[in-house]
């Protein structure tokens, strides 16, 4: 038997080798990466009026809908305002629209998290209190009911010739601000057959997504019928445990090689299967820059000149000389790619530029999206 010092050095040797043989992937729960469908939010929306602005509300001579919510209000709480209508110069109101989304199994009497955002010329809705809003679905049933003060978390100050705000002060939340009032009936556990939903559609993807469910299941309850969609047959099963073993089940997602380049803000995102056949890049800008110089001009001792400004121009060119030529060999990957170009002291922006070249030249063996 060889000694452990050998043994040692024979592993550090074989060490690298191993590494790139089998490269690791990144695996991760079925439940982050795929929905069972049917399982969904719904969206609802309301209106309402929020009230205890601090002079900060709609103005009721051009906001129409925001007085005629508070006489519609007010009269309902026995209150009669028709005479003196032209009266109400409240700015302590504000019309918004609320928001919210009604998660799947949500039940009578649980609380869900609203938005508030104002609809008239609202300055701030900070310390103001939404009034009882009934909250819509599509189908124009109530499904909850909001109020509850707001918290807006935006700071706005305003003075004579100045004003300072952070954040968005017409947009509020108020967290448990509804209470649920109708269910969306779903009965889970009496599905025999469900699908699973890929968030991001993928073949591969979906045939590893089966092949881990029925390793974990045993027999072939799951089939992948397309790239987003796994079937599973779960006929004689209890349902709700066997979607608890399938959704912690890991499984390495597979993407397809796509480049997605955001022209307006230069910022560029490659995926891992990125690769670039050879070709050979030359990259240089073309400097063009003119500086005016203003100069007194004296005139002579005892003559009777003027003192004149002259302006005196300079214009200096740069070609950038200095950029070398690179070539990228054959089967580069993303890192590969990325430093290449960081070699050729290449910025965002022009990176934009040669990626197009490379993809119009076609080299660039992936999907490029411009935005």
């Amino acid at each position: 038997m060889p000694p452990p010092r050998v043994i040692l050095s024979l592993l550090l040797i074989l060490a690298p080798v191993l590494v790139v043989a089998l490269p690791a992937r990144a695996q991760v729960r079925i439940k982050d990466i795929a929905d069972v469908e049917g399982v969904r939010e719904n969206q609802l929306v309301g209106y309402g009026l929020v009230v205890g602005l601090n002079g900060t509300g709609d103005k009721l001579d051009s906001a129409v809908f925001t007085r005629q919510s508070l006489i519609g209000m007010l009269e309902r709480l026995g209150v009669n305002t028709r005479d003196q209508e032209a009266r109400l110069q409240t700015k302590n109101v504000a019309a918004v629209m609320v928001t919210a989304s009604l998660p799947a199994f949500a039940r009578t009497g649980s609380r869900i998290d609203v938005a508030v955002s104002a609809l008239g010329d609202a300055k701030d809705l900070s310390g103001g209190t939404l009034l009882v809003t009934p909250l819509l679905a599509a189908d124009g049933e109530v499904y909850a009911v909001a109020q509850g003060a707001l918290a807006t978390g935006a700071i706005a100050a305003r003075g004579a010739n100045a004003s300072v705000t952070r954040g968005v002060p017409t947009s509020a939340r108020i967290a448990n601000g509804a209470t649920v009032e109708r269910e969306v009936g779903y009965q889970l556990a009496s599905k025999p057959a469900l699908r699973l939903g890929l968030r991001n559609p993928d073949l591969t993807t979906a045939r590893r997504m089966a092949e881990a469910v029925n390793r974990a299941l045993g027999g072939t309850p799951a089939r992948a019928t397309d790239p987003r969609t796994v079937a599973l047959d779960l006929a004689g099963r209890d349902v709700v445990d066997a979607l608890a073993r399938i959704e912690d089940l890991r499984v390495a997602p597979d993407s397809p090689a796509v480049v997605v380049i955001d022209e307006a803000s230069g910022t560029i995102v490659m995926g891992a299967n990125v690769r670039v056949s050879t070709v050979a890049i030359a990259q240089g800008n073309l400097t063009i820059r003119v500086t005016e110089t203003p100069e007194v001009s004296q005139p002579g001792p005892l003559s009777n000149g003027t003192t004149t400004t002259v302006n005196r121009t300079n214009v200096q060119v740069d070609d950038g000389a200095d950029k070398k030529l690179g070539i990228l060999n054959a089967n580069f990957t993303l890192r590969d790619l990325v430093a290449s170009l960081n070699a050729l002291g290449v910025g965002p922006r022009d990176m934009i530029s040669i990626l197009q070249s490379i993809k119009a030249a076609g080299a660039l063996q992936a999907e490029l999206q411009v935005r």
